[in-house]
């Protein structure tokens, strides 16, 4: 998936940093650099959410857009409370991708 989206975003003209946990990403010290934030809402190492969370409480306030094979209305719910840009579903159009990375890049 990670191979995928980067091929992806490349080719619309954006530069990313994948990371394979949500422990990566915490490690990160770069943060000042991105635009906005794609999490799984499901990683090997914990929520997507709770990392949201963890990132906001620690100062760091990108948008975010999640991504979930696993929907249903409470993780739904949650992950709006959170304050993304953008939640879509496993299998998701390209579009659909773009769309909301294009208006959190305009915002910069």
């Amino acid at each position: 998936m990670l191979k995928g989206m980067r091929r992806l975003l490349g080719r619309h003209g954006f530069e990313t940093v994948p990371f394979e946990t949500a422990s990566a990403l915490k490690n990160h010290d770069k943060f000042d650099e991105a635009f906005c934030l794609v999490l799984d809402i499901n990683l090997s190492d914990g929520s997507g959410i709770e990392l949201r969370h963890q990132l906001a409480e620690s100062g760091v306030n990108v948008p975010v857009i999640y991504i979930t094979g696993n929907d249903n209305h409470a993780t739904r719910m949650a992950a709006m409370a959170s304050g993304c840009i953008a939640y879509l579903t496993k299998p998701f159009t390209a579009q659909s991708l773009i769309e909301p990375i294009e208006r959190a890049a305009a915002l910069v």
